[in-house]
């Protein structure tokens, strides 16, 4: 007797039945990036804060170091977890990095708008920035940078 939806089968998770379902990979993507980037936000925020609060770093520059250490953490989670199905060649890394500069790009310009001309408080709106670029960032390297590479179909019987 096959074993229904409903029925308890250890050999199955949520997950691995979840990833069955038409779109939900890209959730089941998305929800492991945003676990990756949880650990870049509070990697990046710690040295930001750091920087800024302990060694009076201007906020910008401590942005842009937190964020880079923050990078360097996402670049290897994902790889390693979120999208492991990518088969990586040598321009991975430089397709993370213009990824990642791009981020960063849109990060310090949303945080010196929020800072500079919204008047937001500087940890505040670098919550607020990330947000956004999370977003962005997910998209570039799921469509880019991870791109899965189609198997190729055996000759033989097509």
């Amino acid at each position: 007797m096959a074993s229904e939806p409903g029925d308890s089968d250890s050999s199955r998770t949520s997950v691995q039945i979840l990833a069955r379902v038409p779109g939900a990979p890209v959730l089941v993507q998305f929800v492991k990036f945003g676990i990756v980037g949880i650990s870049n936000t509070l990697l990046t925020f710690v040295v930001y804060t750091l920087l800024l609060k302990v060694f009076g770093v201007w906020y910008l520059a401590a942005s842009a170091i937190g964020f880079s250490v923050g990078a360097v953490n996402g670049f290897l989670l994902n790889r390693r977890w979120t999208l492991r199905e990518h088969v990586g060649d040598a321009f991975t890394p430089v397709r993370w990095t213009i990824v990642q500069c791009t981020g960063l790009g849109i990060n310090e310009g949303l945080l010196f708008l929020f800072v500079h001309d919204a008047s937001i408080d500087k940890l505040l709106a670098q919550a607020l920035a990330t947000a956004v670029v999370t977003i962005t960032t997910f998209s570039a390297n799921r469509a880019w940078t991870f791109r899965t590479h189609p198997v190729p179909v055996a000759d033989g019987d097509g």
